[in-house]
């Protein structure tokens, strides 16, 4: 199992913001900004390349959640930033799929 599904099966303990029947969004441990959550499938995939059209509404779930989480932390109206890493070049450290929300501080483009 990947720490991300140890969380979600509430195996290990998280500040959870959000959580559905299929996944759940929890503060980021190591923040990269003042507000920083993972949106995590409960079943593990292990990265966006390995999605297929089966997971299209639980993507989609998650993506449309980021709203709602942003807008119970205060930052939807200021705004937020939406990452999937997919590869270690693309600084995926957890092979389970995952939403970063980022937000409270002006974050700079490009990234990285």
């Amino acid at each position: 199992m990947t720490i991300f599904e140890k969380i979600a099966a509430g195996q290990i303990p998280a500040k959870i913001i959000h959580e559905a029947e299929d996944f759940v969004a929890f503060h980021d441990t190591h923040a990269q900004a003042p507000v920083h959550v993972l949106i995590v499938p409960r079943k593990c995939v292990a990265r966006l390349a390995e999605a297929d059209d089966s997971h299209a509404d639980l993507l989609g779930r998650m993506l449309l959640a980021t709203r709602g989480i942003a807008a119970k932390l205060g930052v939807l109206e200021s705004g937020y930033r939406v990452v999937i890493n997919n590869g270690r070049d693309a600084g995926e450290s957890v092979p389970h799929l995952h939403i970063h929300l980022l937000a409270g501080r002006a974050l700079a483009w490009p990234p990285g």
